[in-house]
C-alpha cells in the first residue's frame, strides 16, 4: 500500500476537484451542515486512489468523506485507521461517519471496522 499523507492547503484545488467528480459538487451536506475543502482535514495516498476527510470538534470527530478507489486492497481501513489514530492523539472519545441506509456494502464495510450503527434519520438526504 502507498503510503498516507496530509491534505494540505496546497492540495485545495485538487481536492475541489476530487470532490465535483466523485461526489459532484464542492460541498459535503452532514447533519445539515455544509463542509467545503478548507474546513477538512485528511489523508489521501500518493495517487489519490483513497482520500479521507474529518473534522474534529470537542472530543468527537467525524468522517466527512471516505474514497477507495481500488475496493479490496486496504485502503478505506487504512484511512479509517489513519483519522482514528489522528482523533486519539487529539482527544476524540468518538469517530463517527454517515451513509445511507441504501448502502448496504458501506454499512458492512464499516461495522467490519468497528462502527457501529447508532441512528437511522428518515429524509436525511432528501
Amino acid at each position: 500500500m502507498e503510503a498516507l499523507r496530509r491534505i494540505t492547503q496546497d492540495d485545495l484545488p485538487r481536492l475541489k476537484q476530487f470532490w465535483r467528480e466523485h461526489w459532484l459538487g464542492e460541498e459535503m451536506m452532514v447533519h445539515g451542515d455544509a463542509y467545503r475543502p478548507e474546513h477538512v482535514e485528511g489523508f489521501v495516498n500518493e495517487d489519490w486512489t483513497g482520500l479521507v476527510t474529518y473534522r474534529i470538534e470537542g472530543q468527537g470527530c467525524e468522517i466527512i468523506s471516505l474514497d477507495s478507489l481500488k475496493e479490496g486492497m486496504g485502503i478505506g481501513t487504512e484511512l479509517i485507521a489513519a483519522v482514528a489514530d489522528e482523533a486519539g492523539k487529539r482527544g476524540c472519545r468518538r469517530v463517527t461517519l454517515s451513509t445511507t441506509n441504501d448502502n448496504l456494502h458501506s454499512l458492512g464495510f464499516y461495522q467490519r471496522r468497528g462502527f457501529e450503527l447508532v441512528s437511522i434519520r428518515r429524509g436525511a438526504v432528501t
